[in-house]
């Protein structure tokens, strides 16, 4: 689709979004929206791009997204007695095809329709991709991994078994969780809040990353905290681990508690890389 039809689709959307009683138009709202959620599988729009190097969330995408909701109507979406769920009708579960080349291996995972998943994309089950994700190329989601609506995730990433990649689908402004290119994502890591980690990160097992977190940096002895309307954001090629502090509070000092607290202790290299080509081989 071209920017004109981009453009007209999302006049559209928005139209349809700011009316108050959608019933009037139902029919024409419902082909409205299944169209727009076709293009969201085909990654032909997403819910947030870089542009110039900048990551903007496209508010019509979720606006586009918001009014699904609103259009649908409980259903039993089942697929047999073993698999049984209850959701809006305009949200099935996406229908995958051989020709996707996407792995998605048995065992209760689950994506939901209007997600773009590429191909050589790894699905280890049991894992969860929600509405207005996007998932690059030869990405690998393991075992319990979560990918929330909206979150963008970038071509060769391992997300780890027990990863959560927050959702950020109100209000329609604020930035998604973003993982670039390349990153590797430890078990049972959280990234939320619309947090930004850059290409080659690496985020060791355990590490939490919030909006209100403090990420302290020992090589360039800097510290990485949300500013205003900026997210928190992870260096390239920055590798994390949980950590503490000491606690300032006097009664805090006595009792010799402390609060965790992500570190940057190196910058990825080689043998950082050498490390990493193990997930090569299991995809």
């Amino acid at each position: 689709m071209g920017p004109t039809s981009l453009s007209v689709l999302q006049k559209r959307i928005e139209t349809a979004f700011g009316e108050s009683d959608l019933s009037a138009n139902r029919e024409e709202n419902l082909r409205l929206f299944e169209e727009f959620r076709s293009l969201l599988n085909t990654g032909s729009i997403r819910a947030a791009e870089s542009i110039n190097g900048e990551w903007k969330a496209n508010a019509w995408v979720k606006r586009g997204i918001l009014l699904g909701f609103r259009l649908g109507v409980l259903q039993e979406l089942s697929t047999g007695s073993s698999f049984r769920y209850f959701d809006k009708n305009t949200f099935p579960l996406r229908d995958l095809t051989l020709k996707d080349e996407v792995r998605l291996v048995p065992g209760g995972s689950a994506i939901r329709d209007g997600a773009y998943v590429a191909p050589g994309v790894v699905c280890m089950p049991p894992m969860y991709v929600n509405v207005g994700a996007y998932i690059g190329e030869g990405t690998m989601i393991d075992s319990h991994a979560l990918v929330g609506s909206c979150a963008q995730v970038g071509i060769r990433v391992h997300l780890s078994a027990g990863a959560q990649i927050g959702g950020v689908l109100e209000p329609v402004g604020a930035l998604p969780v973003i993982i670039e290119d390349d990153v590797l994502v430890g078990g049972n890591c959280g990234v939320y809040e619309g947090t930004i980690v850059k290409r080659g990160a690496v985020l060791a097992a355990g590490v939490i990353l919030t909006g209100g977190t403090a990420v302290y940096d020992l090589e360039r002895k800097q510290i990485y905290r949300k500013s205003g309307a900026g997210p928190l954001c992870i260096p390239p090629g920055a590798v994390v681990v949980p950590g503490n502090r000491p606690m300032e509070h006097p009664w805090a000092k006595k009792q010799g508690l402390s609060v965790s607290t992500p570190i940057i202790v190196k910058y990825r290299d080689e043998k950082t890389d050498r490390s990493t080509l193990l997930e090569e081989a299991l995809r």
